[in-house]
């Protein structure tokens, strides 16, 4: 059988943890107890804008809301925050690339991660027009394409906290799609997902979605539709 002792040296996975008689040892009780209230913590915490704000890189930066006017409403009502609040206003502001900062499932990935993974994205995406950075509280996902087609993106970057799990609270994701619209389906957006410090880095996630983005351009499409570079090369070598 293999020896799993030394799994925590190379993993934070909850695995070979020991037992105490018929239970867990009291320290890996304790330590569960610890993440699972520092999940709870981040999806109920609510995003602090204005710190956010004054962590970003200097550029123009409107504020919106969804339509769950509280965290408890954007918990139980998944569809509110797919949608803007009534009578909010989106400046159009037609250009290639509109990035949308969403608190999600966790306030605490936005504020720790994208400030740098923007320091990393912007210069990347130098060859393309940017529409003013939106921040959305309590948003979903889908909320990225009403305000990417509201301001007239021709493609949306919508970076948002995802539900934190037990090894990581501050977890984001990248969700990106071409020619946004209202009530598109998931399978027409790409997702890179894990971006921490543990995980995708901020330099690795930047280049990924700016490939995504470039690959979107030339393809006209996201989704399921983007043949990306490798599943390309590999349907070349499946050719006969």
């Amino acid at each position: 059988m293999r020896d799993l002792s030394r799994i925590g040296e190379v993993s934070n996975a909850r695995l070979s943890l020991g037992r105490d008689t018929g239970g867990l040892p009291t320290r890996e009780l304790q330590r569960f107890r610890l993440d699972h209230a520092a999940a709870r913590q981040a999806v109920w915490t609510p995003l602090d804008v204005e710190a956010l704000r004054a962590a970003l890189p200097a550029v123009p930066v409107q504020v919106v809301a969804s339509a769950a006017e509280t965290r408890e409403s954007y918990l139980r009502r998944p569809d509110l925050g797919r949608r803007l609040a009534p009578g909010s206003a989106i400046e159009p502001a037609p250009a290639d690339v509109a990035i949308v900062v969403g608190d999600g499932l966790s306030s605490l990935a936005v504020s720790r991660q994208v400030p740098a993974l923007l320091g990393e994205l912007l210069p990347r995406l130098g060859g393309y027009s940017l529409a003013p950075l939106t921040i959305a509280t309590n948003a979903r996902v889908a909320l990225g394409d009403e305000i990417g087609a509201g301001v007239g993106a021709r493609c949306v970057i919508m970076l948002i906290g995802e539900r934190p799990g037990l090894s990581s609270p501050e977890s984001l994701g990248a969700y990106l799609t071409f020619a946004p619209a209202v009530g598109l389906p998931d399978s027409r957006r790409n997702c890179i997902s894990n971006i921490h410090e543990h995980g995708l880095s901020h330099a690795d996630a930047a280049e990924r979605i700016a490939g995504l983005v470039r690959e979107m351009f030339g393809q006209q499409t996201s989704g399921v539709g983007l043949v990306a570079p490798a599943q390309a090369m590999i349907a070349d070598l499946q050719r006969p």
